[in-house]
């Protein structure tokens, strides 16, 4: 990494693309998309929480998806501008666009829970870690159908995966990421300590006749 209390003559660039990554991950798509569709502000339903997961509490399906999507493409868009410019670049492109969906400035630093956003950047800088990360989603879906611990536990994951395939630096990058999911799941940590999280919901399709 780059000595970032270096001279500004030096040290400008990476302000800069700081500043641009920021920027694009606090477009708070969901927010955007729920109002578009006239569902109205999605910080005021369920967890107040800008991401797919609230959004999807809008029984819209379409505008969770497509939060989804735009929330992992821009962490994911981040990056790949960014690593254009070298991958420490990239590295410090992917924690500011977290920093900024976390704590949008236009929303009062009040933003989503970085998973999406999160997995957008370790796509773009590892695909095979975000392949594992999601499969570790997955599998604590399926095994114990609590949307918060299964992303929890992945975040936790990602640093270890990273260690393991690419490198140090990277790791660090990911157990930075694993932090801020953390910390904004703080709610969810205390509901899954009392019992009190809900559980993903398994649709049922109905009987014939």
């Amino acid at each position: 990494m780059p000595d970032l209390l270096g001279t500004l003559e030096f040290t400008w660039p990476f302000y800069a693309c700081g500043l641009a990554a920021y920027l694009l991950g606090s477009v708070p798509f969901g927010l955007v998309f729920t109002r578009l569709a006239g569902h109205g502000d999605v910080r005021k339903i369920g967890s107040g929480s800008i991401g797919a997961t609230n959004v999807l509490r809008t029984g819209n399906k379409l505008i969770a998806f497509a939060t989804l999507v735009c929330d992992s493409g821009k962490g994911a868009a981040a990056v790949l501008v960014a690593a254009l410019y070298g991958p420490d670049m990239a590295v410090i492109a992917a924690a500011a666009a977290m920093l900024g969906h976390c704590f949008p400035v236009w929303l009062k630093f009040k933003g989503g829970k970085g998973v999406a956003t999160a997995f957008g950047t370790l796509l773009a800088l590892a695909p095979l870690v975000a392949l594992l990360a999601g499969l570790t989603w997955l599998a604590m879906a399926v095994l114990f159908r609590y949307s918060s611990l299964s992303a929890l536990t992945a975040s936790i994951a990602a640093p270890l995966y990273m260690e393991w395939l690419v490198d140090r630096q990277h790791a660090e990058l990911a157990a930075f990421m694993a932090v801020l999911i953390f910390i904004r799941h703080h709610a969810n940590i205390r509901r899954l300590l009392k019992g009190e999280e809900s559980k993903i919901k398994l649709s049922r399709s109905k009987p014939a006749g």
